[in-house]
């Protein structure tokens, strides 16, 4: 694929992201750009399970990558307050997700083959403190995906040590598909990857109107990716999600093209 080409496919998988951008890459409190149709942002963000990769390393950075290989990422989460819409500062915003290969660090038991051990190891989770306009900002790869899931971070926001939302998201499934066709990290997996968005069970029955979907620019040396997170400061606790038994079977996609890209107006099933 050319250069031409590949841009032409990246502003299609990322169309219309730009806008939804903090205006000044790198900073974690940079102020969002207007856009029609932002108060929805203010919709609580929907709660999600917190899966069985969760721990806390205790580890306050922004650089979560440890030299972990893949296409770099800046990772922007902004929490506000739900129906308010204001900026909440100080929020303590926890990021975890697995790396160009699928591995989680901490865990055992990984991989296409279930034989990896990563356990001591804290790459690709970390902690930051929202500024001022609500910013949290990180900087990681663009995560891979293993049997089962479709491309995702997860992420929990605390006010005041109490847990206020669990939850993960979502990335544009067209540039998913360029990355993991076309970036050696990525490449070379012994299966198909079949579980995506569309038919991914987190992502269609916690999110089916995909509010935590975040939205995804490409910058000259990296992607950025961004997403707000409205929370509900005086409500209860939220209680850790978790899957009720084993996981439903994921429906087979029949039409990958009508499930990679939106507006085909066909379905994928």
């Amino acid at each position: 694929m050319n250069d031409a080409t590949r841009r032409r496919f990246l502003g299609l998988a990322s169309a219309g992201a730009a806008s939804l951008l903090p205006s000044a890459p790198g900073r974690a409190d940079a102020p969002a750009a207007a856009e029609p149709g932002a108060g929805d942002a203010c919709i609580l963000t929907p709660q999600s399970e917190e899966g069985p990769y969760y721990l806390d390393p205790k580890l306050v950075r922004a650089d979560i990558t440890e030299g972990r290989p893949g296409v770099p990422l800046s990772f922007r989460l902004r929490v506000i307050e739900a129906g308010a819409c204001t900026p909440i500062a100080g929020a303590r915003v926890d990021i975890w997700h697995c790396d160009a290969r699928g591995l989680y660090s901490a865990f055992r038991d990984q991989g296409d083959g279930h034989n990896i051990d990563q356990t001591g190891k804290t790459f690709l989770r970390g902690t930051q403190r929202a500024g001022q306009s609500g910013w949290a900002a990180f900087n990681t790869i663009y995560p891979g995906w293993y049997a089962g899931r479709a491309t995702h971070v997860h992420f929990k926001v605390f006010l005041e040590d109490r847990t206020v939302l669990t939850g993960q998201t979502f990335f544009p499934e067209a540039l998913n598909e360029f990355i993991y066709n076309n970036v050696p990290d990525y490449t070379g997996r012994p299966k198909q990857r079949l579980v995506i968005n569309a038919n991914d069970r987190v992502a269609t029955e916690a999110d089916p109107d995909h509010r935590a979907y975040c939205a995804v620019k490409e910058e000259r040396d990296r992607y950025v990716a961004m997403l707000t997170l409205a929370v509900d400061r005086n409500g209860k606790p939220n209680a850790e999600i978790m899957p009720s038994g084993p996981p439903s079977r994921a429906p087979w996609i029949k039409d990958r093209l009508a499930a990679l890209v939106p507006g085909l107006k066909r379905s994928p099933f």
